[in-house]
């Protein structure tokens, strides 16, 4: 029986009803067997400042960083501010690259956005993979997920109701799983 597939889940987005955070619901719905997906909340992380970090580390930053050290992966939906990425989400990783601990240091991710505009935050996702080489961090290359023109996809309740997007998502969920496998097998093999 092979082991559980933990993948730890957040959002560039604070906004309540946000496309992104209704797309890592979806993909709660889509896991493939034997993965189970846990979403954070990034929204009562302070701003990364080295006064407020040498008076020691908040800990809403250790309980986050914990997770993402306990976590087999991770899996990031964000919407795209000005062409690149969200301060909330920049900020949670500056935070979790901090000190001796790196939680994300050879981490699979998937990444995934949506947006009401035709690209579908793709440019945020190149600006995201940028970061991810300082970090050590190894998103995944393909299937891509773009959800373009969100406010077509999303019921009023939140729900992603457009059958492209939900098989993307699933594609995308299950090359995360098979990678995250495939990356343990070889750790075990040594």
């Amino acid at each position: 029986m092979e082991k559980v597939i933990n993948i730890v889940g957040f959002t560039g987005s604070l906004r309540r009803n946000s496309y992104n955070k209704a797309a890592l619901n979806a993909a709660k719905e889509l896991l493939p067997a034997g993965a189970n997906l846990e979403i954070v909340d990034l929204s009562l992380i302070p701003f990364f400042n080295e006064d407020l970090e040498s008076e020691g580390i908040p800990e809403v930053v250790v309980q986050f960083k914990r997770k993402l050290a306990e976590a087999d992966a991770i899996l990031i939906s964000t919407p795209e501010y000005n062409y690149s990425i969200p301060p909330v989400l920049k900020n949670a990783i500056d935070w979790a690259s901090r000190s001796t601990e790196l939680p994300l240091n050879g981490k699979p991710l998937a990444i995934m956005s949506a947006s009401p505009g035709i690209f579908g935050g793709a440019r945020v996702q190149y600006h995201l993979r940028q970061v991810c080489v300082v970090l050590n961090l190894l998103p995944l290359n393909k299937p891509e997920v773009f959800i373009m023109s969100a406010h077509t996809k999303f019921d009023p309740s939140g729900k992603l109701i457009d059958e492209y997007s939900r098989n993307a998502i699933t594609k995308l969920l299950q090359a995360l799983v098979d990678k995250t496998r495939e990356m343990k097998e070889c750790q075990e093999r040594g």
